[in-house]
């Protein structure tokens, strides 16, 4: 039984891992929404014509699809055993109140980003790969004007918002729970740990908050 939970855990980890540098990517990508209203719209439609048609980057795309649906699957294996267990132990180990609040709740903080990734890829990816979109000057699919479309509207910024902070507690989460299945949380360097783990975080969110934020309000 142990092994197996370590198995999972370990395909978390790993799942969990890519997904932090693919949000890297991500975002490196999407700083291109804060150029002037003129250029952003040429290269972030460029930049996605680019994504959309190279074979290498199609590559990384199923293996970031395989990454989301693994790392989903077995966190709530995970999950499900964890809620057992501690059931079984209710009446003799009550160390889970002494936890962090996103270490409790990872599958509500879990089920929030899963509806986000609906409606994300709903109104970005399933639009720009299965709808005929306008196109720019360059003949490129105006993606751009989707985003701004979207962010212009206060409730969709709010849903944006509230799980990106979600995303935040659970990176955070993930980043130390990771770290510790993989053997690398030695006491030693817990410090840098802490300190990249929450730089990661703070700025992954960050970044991902800013850019609604920033079009809604221009």
């Amino acid at each position: 039984m142990k092994s197996t939970t370590l198995k999972n855990k370990m395909i978390i980890a790993a799942t969990g891992l890519f997904l932090c540098f693919f949000l890297v990517i991500h975002l490196l990508g999407n700083l291109q929404l804060f150029l002037p209203e003129d250029q952003a719209r040429e290269q972030f439609n460029w930049y996605s014509k680019l994504l959309s048609g190279n074979m290498f980057i199609k590559i990384i795309s199923w293996i970031l699809y395989l990454s989301l649906i693994g790392h989903a699957i077995y966190a709530i294996i995970v999950t499900i055993k964890n809620n057992t267990a501690s059931k079984q132990n209710y009446h003799y180990d009550k160390r889970n109140f002494a936890s962090a609040w996103n270490s409790r709740n990872m599958g509500i903080l879990g089920t929030i980003l899963l509806l986000f990734l609906i409606i994300h890829f709903k109104d970005f990816w399933y639009v720009y790969k299965f709808t005929n979109l306008p196109v720019d000057a360059a003949g490129n699919k105006d993606l751009y004007e989707i985003v701004v479309q979207s962010y212009s509207q206060l409730w969709y910024v709010i849903i944006y918002e509230i799980s990106f902070i979600a995303l935040g507690f659970h990176l955070l989460h993930g980043f130390f729970s990771a770290s510790r299945t993989m053997g690398l949380y030695h006491p030693k360097y817990v410090k840098a740990i802490k300190v990249f783990g929450w730089g990661y975080t703070l700025i992954i969110t960050g970044g991902f908050m800013a850019i609604p934020l920033y079009i809604y309000l221009k």
